[in-house]
């Protein structure tokens, strides 16, 4: 491993347990003998019975599931995401492995060989903690988490799982009522009561010094115990237990679990010298974890309208938001909001197969482009092909004319939940984007081997798909089609080149903006188009050209990149993170306006966001010159 990948990894290994025990030259040392391993999709690192591996692992990028065997089914026991440990046994058992860990999306994960963590472990005894602890979470049976299930058929999240209680937003009442510690009893009560609000905060120079609930008007009021004429002072609880304004629902509970209290009150510094900004109750708590991406699964599979469907997918926007203000890396977001809005195409799908009756023949939808890619965390197009499988002359038309009928059904549905048609019109409705796989198959290859002839209708976000809905084998089909003879498709890399960087520049040659010079967005800065799409485009063309299948993620496939061609890995390595820096922006700005987030007012942001901004654009110019490098660029040039 070269001397600057085994910095980075020993970077991303400082951050995460048990590793932050350790010095730094210790895990160079430790970096130096890892082995990278890639798992596609649904791949198995090992499985139940398996003869003990010698090494252990981390999860890099992407997600790992944990599954046991339970009742004859596979039963999730865990999930782990950047910087788990799993795969311990060989530390502290000698039979094979009772698990299988396998692959829920594109990932990356390393391996460190026991022999060289051992003396670490030796060493130091918090190393040895987390190990024994980590071990011990992660081979706990089925019968130590009756609250586990399968939420859905195709995703697997576990409802009680506290990890996802962190995806969760929690809204709190902001106006809590205040007064002072000699309020009468009797007036607190009154006003409580008129509130309809459950407690009351008692107040000194602005700063909370106790609180009352509707709990201590009945245990301490109602029962004669402490009369009317009392002052409020003589039932509050004091001090009151205060948290932060940005407080998720899991740490909440916790709080409220440790102190043994039903309200807690939020602050601007979470201190209770601090001014008040909110009350936070365990009604609130109830009500937020109706949130939980897990529920939000199950609730999904249970719509029964688009309206239902646009509920849920409402509540995906406060998880998003309230995800990126607790800083939860982006790519977790993209991976938890990605099976929720592939649940929603499904359940959309379904809906119209009931409507229309069983379908004539086996098909699959492919969500494309950004759904494609896991990338869509705002409410913009929907982009999709169906592909059914082939059938006899006399029945094509028949078929056809169903499936066209399911998928105009479908698209409706998923406009009413807010996904707009592409405006280019690629979508399974349209009759160009909905044939047999034979169809689909002769048109990959037209694409492919004549790119220019027929350019109107080719289009690179065919090329970033995922299933929805269907038939698994045909969604492969046409991934074998694609991947056949991939090295010798010259003219096609020539075409996906010039495409990629035909993009118009996002700075100018004094190194500022360029900004749009006319028309609705004038004067501000289009990041899609400048900024995210030449980025985009490069890390297909290169995964293509490499032929790496089964990577859709833009950040995973310069991840990848990075991997198998060392030579280039730093610029990889910087394209990925400018990814996710250029991401972010956008949905910040789709988020606080309500829009697609394409077109950004600079005069917004502050001089170190601008500046943020106009870093993450320096990689683009070293990706232009690899792809100029790499291939020919002539024909279409």
């Amino acid at each position: 491993m070269s001397n600057a990948i085994s910095q980075r990894v020993a970077d991303f290994l400082k951050e995460y347990e048990p590793f932050n025990y350790l010095s730094f030259d210790d895990l160079i040392k430790i970096a130096n003998t890892i082995r990278v391993i890639n798992l596609e999709k649904h791949k198995s690192l090992f499985q139940i019975n398996d003869v003990l591996h010698d090494t252990f692992y981390v999860v890099a990028s992407g997600v790992i599931h944990l599954t046991v065997i339970s009742d004859a089914e596979e039963t999730l026991l865990n999930k782990c995401y950047a910087g788990d440990i799993f795969g311990l046994r060989p530390f502290f058992a000698k039979n094979n492995y009772q698990m299988t860990a396998k692959a829920r999306e594109e990932s990356i994960v390393y391996a460190i060989p026991i022999a060289t963590f051992k003396p670490f472990v030796a060493q130091n005894s918090n190393v040895l903690d987390f190990l024994l602890e980590s071990f011990a979470a992660n081979t706990k049976g089925n019968l130590d988490n009756q609250n586990n299930g399968l939420i859905s058929d195709n995703v697997s999240f576990s409802e009680n799982q506290s990890d996802m209680l962190y995806f969760q937003s929690l809204a709190y009442n902001k106006t809590p009522l205040k007064i002072t510690s000699n309020t009468m009893i009797k007036d607190a009560a009154q006003l409580v009561t008129e509130n309809m609000l459950d407690s009351v905060l008692i107040t000194e120079n602005s700063f909370p010094v106790g609180i009352v609930t509707d709990k201590d008007f009945r245990s301490k009021v109602a029962t004669g115990r402490v009369a009317f004429s009392n002052s409020i002072d003589k039932i509050m609880a004091s001090p009151v237990v205060t948290v932060t304004e940005n407080i998720s629902v899991a740490e909440a509970q916790l709080v409220m679990l440790k102190y043994g209290v039903t309200h807690l009150c939020v602050t601007h510094d979470g201190t209770d010298k601090s001014d008040i900004k909110g009350i936070i109750s365990e009604h609130d708590l109830v009500v937020a974890q109706a949130n939980n991406p897990g529920v939000l699964l199950k609730e999904i599979k249970r719509s029964q309208t688009a309206k239902e469907l646009k509920l849920v997918r409402d509540k995906l926007a406060d998880i998003i938001q309230s995800s990126l203000n607790k800083n939860i890396p982006l790519t977790h977001i993209n991976s938890i909001a990605g099976e929720i809005t592939l649940a929603i195409v499904k359940r959309a799908v379904e809906q119209s197969i009931l409507d229309l009756g069983s379908p004539p023949a086996r098909f699959a939808w492919l969500s494309i482009g950004s759904q494609g890619r896991k990338e869509q965390l705002l409410l913009t197009d929907q982009d999709s092909i169906l592909i059914f499988e082939d059938v006899s002359a006399d029945k094509y038309r028949d078929v056809k004319d169903y499936f066209l009928k399911l998928a105009k059904k479908t698209t409706a549905t998923l406009e009413k939940v807010g996904f707009i048609p592409c405006p280019q019109g690629h979508m399974g409705s349209n009759m160009l984007w909905c044939k047999s796989l034979t169809d689909w198959s002769k048109q990959y290859n037209n694409w492919m081997n004549t790119p220019g002839e027929n350019s109107n209708e080719i289009s690179s976000v065919f090329f970033d798909y995922e299933i929805a809905f269907g038939e698994q084998k045909i969604e492969d089909a046409i991934t074998d089609v694609i991947f056949k003879d991939a090295k010798n498709k010259v003219l096609f890399y020539d075409y996906l080149g010039n495409d990629a960087l035909k993009k118009p520049a996002p700075l100018n040659f004094f190194k500022k903006f360029n900004l749009e010079e006319d028309g609705e967005f004038k004067g501000k800065f289009d990041i899609k188009t400048r900024a995210l799409m030449p980025l985009i485009d490069g890390a297909r063309l290169l995964v293509m050209s490499n032929n790496i299948r089964g990577i859709n993620s833009t950040y995973l496939r310069y991840k990848q990149l990075a991997m198998i061609d060392p030579k280039f890995s730093e610029i990889y390595l910087n394209c990925a993170d400018a990814f996710l820096v250029l991401s972010k922006f956008r949905v910040l700005e789709g988020l606080k306006n309500d829009s697609s987030g394409q077109y950004i007012n600079l005069e917004e942001l502050n001089k170190v966001d601008r500046e943020k901004l106009k870093n993450a654009l320096a990689p683009m110019r070293e990706l232009e010159e690899l792809i100029k490098d790499k291939f020919q660029l002539t024909q279409f040039s």
